[in-house]
């Protein structure tokens, strides 16, 4: 088939050889009926030569030199059989697989170095009968084993020969060492017998399993083990290719990045611009520099050397000079000096904020306690009151007070635990805390931490911002207080943390343990006339542009805007009314027209508007059956009406305004005290069975809760069965029992503010309240009569009137 002279490189029989292709048979050669039964015998160590198959064999054994020349002087023919073990230099019968192939000797070939090189060529496959051992070399009664020959049409064997042709040049394509040409070789090959004795021979398998190919007679079975063998060859190939193109494509990309990299430096140093390796050497200059500790300077030093060996167009060289700059704008180690003058705080303290004397007091305590023991292991303070009335300016009197640096951190609506401790560096835009940027941004250990709205942080599945405000609210953990984006310990404990919320409750317990609170109350009338005379007027003078010419405001004035158009504990309302004054009088003096420069309370009408409030609204003319309480929200005081039906029915009690658990309990609790003490309060109890009750509390849309307003739930289920009215201007507040007791509440002052504010002139109150009305400014409580009980019949007899009427539950009345 070939008449090609094929070039190839002599191997010993001791290692893998290359396969050469047969020629056709030399003229006059007889084929396999030449064979003779028995031949001399050649052992093969990890070699085996299938049929039609030429191979060059290093002979290096006397013996097996000794049969080769006997081979060439008789007819030429060999049986080879491959070695059961490469080890055994002298081989005998049992050292030796019983199946071989018949070989002729094609050349014989002397080398330089004295050994011998024979050319053999496959025949025939035969199995070896006996082995006989002669002194010079070995012989073997062979028989031959033909191969089972198969329909060259068959479509399956057709399609068999195909496909192991088509996994071979995959193959050859795939492996580095095998030439090109190959494929050429590969595609003349048109006999399927020859090539699958050719591929046979160049599996790339062991002689074990080379040798149970060569045992299959069948030729569709023994190319379907081939095939096995070639599958697996060629996913080991496909797997090292795309190991090899990974490995490629990375090398080449790193190189790629590199050349850029030095084009780029070379352009910003033609350019005269900054390069990257400039900002390195900024920031190792400035390291040197640093003050800081151990912990620190090694964390820098690591991330230094990471980052010059980044890409700078990488993702992670960005985050990580970020965080390298970070380390060096972090104030390790500096503080501001303390100047502790305690009459200059109480002159600040009284400058900027007018009244919370008891506040004052506290603060002026707490700095003293710093000033002697020089450290900041006192505790954490938090203000807790109504909106507007000063709280957060509280906390910037106490920094200018002490010198030191003010941050103020709103905690309202936060969610994310991450605000507090930062983002881990894994993650793309990464940042530290608020904590460590705020520390950051003032440069300073030791500022003063305002942390507003304390009680509005909020829960959610990123994590629970409060629970991380344990560990820097902790005189005793933030010490040692960790950021995740930071990865080092921050010594917080230096800094002064106050607290502001509006309402305690809503505070986790936990970390309303670790704080000191201190209540801030709302204001009363009076002291809404100097704040606005002393702090608020001239503020919203200077901001509109007026001079104290332009425009004068009387106390009564200034009580006038706070009671008719405001209804709070604060002040921010108040402010607002006031600056719309302001703007009134700035718009006249732009436009040089006439108006009032002193302005009165009946002028408030024609610049304010209507009265958005009426006192006199709250209290005049109620039935009986209506009882006024007071309340205490997060805003402040205020004033709720109970009101309260009869109706034919089956004893029902219907409660409506949107009210809370604690306060719908009141409500029974009040009418189960009325049906035991109906006969003492001379009502019919029968006749009260067949009623329905109905209390309802107005402005509904608002929820409601709380205990305080069961003695005026009382009254007004007594007022409405009795007929008595409640007396006019009489407010209450307080908690019932089924024994008939009247327990105390808090928010008192809150709740005696929105009592004045709505003209009321007595207030009834549990008697254990009086120590809290003792504790307030007399002055505020001028024109309020106290009436203190601790029975719930006391509250009946000094708050309804004395005079009887015709009432629903009346004894012995019928409708």
């Amino acid at each position: 088939m070939f008449d090609n002279i094929f070039e190839f490189a002599l191997i010993d029989d001791e290692n893998d050889f290359l396969p050469i292709m047969s020629f056709e048979g030399e003229e006059g050669d007889k084929g396999t009926d030449a064979i003779k039964s028995n031949v001399p015998l050649l052992p093969l160590k990890n070699m085996l030569l299938f049929p039609t198959q030429m191979i060059p064999v290093n002979v290096g054994r006397q013996k097996s030199l000794q049969a080769v020349i006997e081979a060439d002087k008789t007819d030429k023919f060999i049986a080879v059989v491959a070695q059961l073990d490469a080890n055994t230099e002298n081989p005998l019968g049992a050292d030796l697989y019983d199946l071989g192939t018949v070989a002729k000797v094609m050349k014989i070939i002397k080398m330089q170095n004295g050994t011998s090189t024979v050319i053999l060529q496959g025949r025939e496959r035969c199995k070896l009968k006996q082995v006989i051992d002669e002194q010079s070399h070995l012989r073997a009664e062979i028989d031959l084993q033909p191969d089972n020959e198969c329909d060259e049409k068959d479509p399956e064997f057709k399609a068999l020969i195909s496909s192991m042709k088509e996994l071979a040049l995959r193959i050859i394509h795939l492996s580095p060492n095998i030439p090109n040409e190959a494929n050429l070789v590969l595609e003349n090959i048109d006999q399927p017998g020859f090539l699958i004795h050719f591929i046979s021979s160049n599996l790339n398998v062991s002689v074990d399993e080379k040798q149970k190919i060569l045992a299959i007679s069948d030729m569709k079975v023994r190319v379907q083990e081939i095939l096995k063998s070639m599958d697996t060859e060629l996913q080991l190939l496909e797997l090292k290719d795309q190991i090899q193109n990974k490995v490629r494509s990375d090398i080449e990309k790193q190189q790629r990045d590199y050349f850029l990299h030095q084009q780029l430096k070379t352009i910003h140093d033609e350019l005269g611009g900054d390069s990257p390796d400039n900002d390195l050497d900024d920031l190792i200059k400035r390291s040197k520099a640093m003050d800081w500790p151990a912990a620190a300077q090694d964390k820098f030093a690591r991330e230094l050397k990471r980052v010059k060996r980044m890409n700078p167009a990488a993702a992670e060289y960005s985050v990580t000079m970020n965080y390298l700059e970070l380390l060096l704008d972090l104030p390790w180690g500096q503080f501001t000096e303390d100047k502790i003058d305690l009459r200059l705080a109480e002159e600040i303290l009284d400058r900027d904020h007018f009244g919370l004397d008891k506040v004052k007091k506290r603060i002026l305590e707490y700095l003293a306690v710093i000033k002697l023991k020089k450290d900041m292991k006192s505790p954490i303070l938090c203000l807790v009151g109504p909106p507007g009335v000063g709280k957060t300016s509280l906390g910037r009197s106490i920094a200018e007070a002490v010198g030191r640096k003010y941050i103020r951190m709103s905690l309202g609506g936060l969610h994310d635990e991450s605000e507090i401790r930062g983002h881990r560096k894994t993650y793309i835009g990464a940042m530290p805390g608020r904590i460590i940027q705020s520390i950051k941004k003032v440069n300073s250990s030791n500022p003063v931490f305002i942390l507003d709205e304390i009680d509005k942080v909020g829960n959610s599945f990123r994590g629970d911002p409060s629970s991380a405000l344990l560990e820097v609210l902790d005189p005793e953990q933030n010490k040692t207080f960790h950021d995740k984006f930071l990865g080092l310990e921050y010594d917080l404990s230096n800094a002064m943390f106050i607290g502001t919320a509006n309402n305690l409750s809503s505070i986790q317990p936990a970390l309303r343990d670790r704080m000191e609170i201190i209540h801030i109350n709302g204001y009363s009338l009076e002291e809404k006339v100097q704040i606005g005379k002393k702090h608020l007027l001239p503020k919203q003078r200077k901001e509109h542009g007026l001079k104290v010419k332009d425009v004068r405001i009387s106390d009564k004035t200034l009580a006038a805007i706070a009671e008719r158009y405001t209804r709070e504990s604060g002040v921010r309302d108040f402010e607002r009314k006031l600056a719309s004054v302001m703007r009134y009088v700035a718009k006249s003096v732009a436009m040089e027209e006439d108006y009032i420069q002193r302005i009165k309370p009946e002028n408030l009408e024609t610049i304010l508007g209507p009265s958005t409030f009426d006192p006199e609204l709250y209290v005049a003319g109620n039935p009986a059956g209506v009882s006024i309480g007071l309340a205490y929200t997060t805003v402040g005081g205020d004033i709720l009406f109970i009101e309260t039906s009869a109706s034919k029915g089956k004893g029902q009690l219907i409660l409506t305004g949107n009210l809370g658990d604690v306060m719908k309990e009141s409500a029974t609790t009040a009418l189960s005290y009325i049906k035991a003490h109906a006969e003492e309060l001379k009502i019919d109890a029968d006749r009260l069975s067949k009623l329905n009750i109905h209390i309802h509390i107005p402005e509904g849309a608002i929820p409601k809760d709380g205990p305080s307003a069961g003695i005026t739930m009382l009254t007004a289920l007594t007022s409405l069965l009795t007929g008595r009215k409640v007396k006019p201007y009489l407010a209450m507040t307080g908690e019932i029992t089924l024994r008939g007791k009247v327990l105390p509440v808090g928010g008192i002052k809150e709740k005696i503010l929105a009592a004045r504010r709505a003209g009321i002139k007595q207030i009834v109150l549990c008697k254990e309240n009086e120590r809290h009305i003792l504790e307030l400014d007399q002055d505020s409580l001028k024109g309020i009569k106290f009436i203190y009980v601790t029975q719930m019949h006391e509250v009946i007899d000094c708050a309804l009137e004395k005079e009887k009427r015709n009432h629903v539950g009346a004894a012995g009345r019928r409708s």
